[in-house]
């Protein structure tokens, strides 16, 4: 166990079930029976909605299907979740499947969160029972569809905030790697560094419990791996399934640790400019970890190890960026220097950024920003 965790802890698990493997998504009457769903509501994108494996979900709901939304976006709009609440109430829906990449998730428990406060029952407790039962299915490696937490981004501003609680996780989550086979490789690469981002910051938490760490390390290696092997064959399926396993643990790991400076400003990276968050996360991370790594010089280590690099973790983190593909550089992404000041700024406010295991002032925020540009 690490020096740096915490003397005394507290392990939360939430009611949840996960269904993995080749397949998995046929098990819906299953789950949707189980959990006692009467109407449910299909989140999803517009392409997905019309989708083959789109149209299966729906029919697979058979009689408990309520309706489709298919308006999810990139950062999850206010205005879309609005929207989307809206019709929630007007099915008198009583679930939420919500299909697709970590928007979709989001949207799926932005919409349970809000159906709760309306409500006037918000889940206070890990033995809180959710007023909506949220199924996720994931087509991408964010790890979203397992994490009680979500996003959500004020267009007219250009800022991302979020919200959840302990019935915003999905109730149940069916993870079938057939259904990451249609992924664009570039999806899967930013996704899945997403998912690697989750694993880092949890590694070095100072929140995280033993379990959470040990998942994390252990999800960081299985990425690390299986990504280099979609983007080479994404018809892999057992490069798919890794990854999507990889992206599970991922998931779970955050939901007892809580995230830093990366994902805060990969968040506001996002919101201002638009860029994909799972592009964000693979630009800021290395840059992020050498600002973390003098504070946490074994967790860097066990991180490093994990990616097949024990004496630089970061470095490790950059090199398989560019085995994948990805951009390392904001300024090739379409970020420019007044985006960098304007992040740095809104940095303060960011519960992420504020919760990092080193304190970052806007200076610090500033600089991490500059050595990603």
């Amino acid at each position: 166990m690490s020096d740096l965790l915490p003397e005394t802890w507290t392990h939360t698990g939430f009611a949840q079930r996960l269904h993995f493997g080749a397949g998995a998504v046929g098990q819906l009457p299953d789950i949707t029976k189980s959990l006692g769903i009467g109407r449910a509501l299909l989140v999803t994108t517009a392409r997905g909605g019309q989708s083959d494996d789109g149209l299966r979900i729906a029919k697979l709901l058979g009689r408990t299907f309520a309706s489709t939304f298919a308006d999810a976006r990139s950062h999850v709009p206010t205005t879309t979740v609005e929207a989307a609440v809206q019709q929630a109430r007007r099915d008198a829906v009583d679930g939420v499947v919500s299909f697709g990449g970590g928007s979709c998730a989001d949207l799926g428990k932005a919409i349970s969160f809000f159906v709760e406060q309306e409500a006037g029952t918000p889940g206070a407790s890990y033995a809180d029972r959710p007023a909506l039962r949220h199924i996720a299915i994931p087509t991408t490696y964010s790890g979203a569809e397992l994490t009680p937490f979500f996003g959500m981004t004020d267009e007219r501003t250009r800022t991302k905030g979020g919200g959840g609680g302990p019935t915003s996780a999905p109730i149940a989550v069916a993870s079938d790697p057939l259904l990451t086979l249609s992924t664009p490789v570039r999806v899967s690469a930013e996704t899945g560094m997403n998912a690697l981002a989750h694993c880092v910051e949890a590694a070095y938490s100072p929140r995280r419990t033993p379990e959470a760490e040990a998942i994390a390390l252990a999800g960081a290696r299985r990425l690390a791996s299986a990504l280099p092997a979609v983007v080479d064959d994404p018809d892999d399926v057992e490069a798919r399934t890794d990854a999507l396993a990889g992206a599970a643990l991922a998931g779970r790991c955050m939901q007892n640790s809580s995230m830093g400076v990366h994902h805060g400003l990969a968040q506001l990276v996002g919101g201002r400019t638009g860029i994909p968050h799972g592009l964000a996360n693979a630009v800021i991370l290395p840059h992020a970890m050498r600002f973390n790594a003098d504070v946490a010089p074994d967790e860097m280590m066990l991180i490093g190890e994990a990616l097949g690099d024990p004496d630089d973790a970061s470095s490790a983190v950059a090199r398989l960026v560019e085995r994948l593909g990805l951009p390392s550089r904001l300024r090739d992404c379409g970020v420019d220097e007044e985006d960098l000041d304007a992040v740095a700024r809104m940095s303060q406010a960011s519960h992420a950024v504020q919760s990092n295991l080193r304190p970052v002032g806007e200076s610090d925020a500033r600089a991490i920003l500059a050595d990603a540009y």
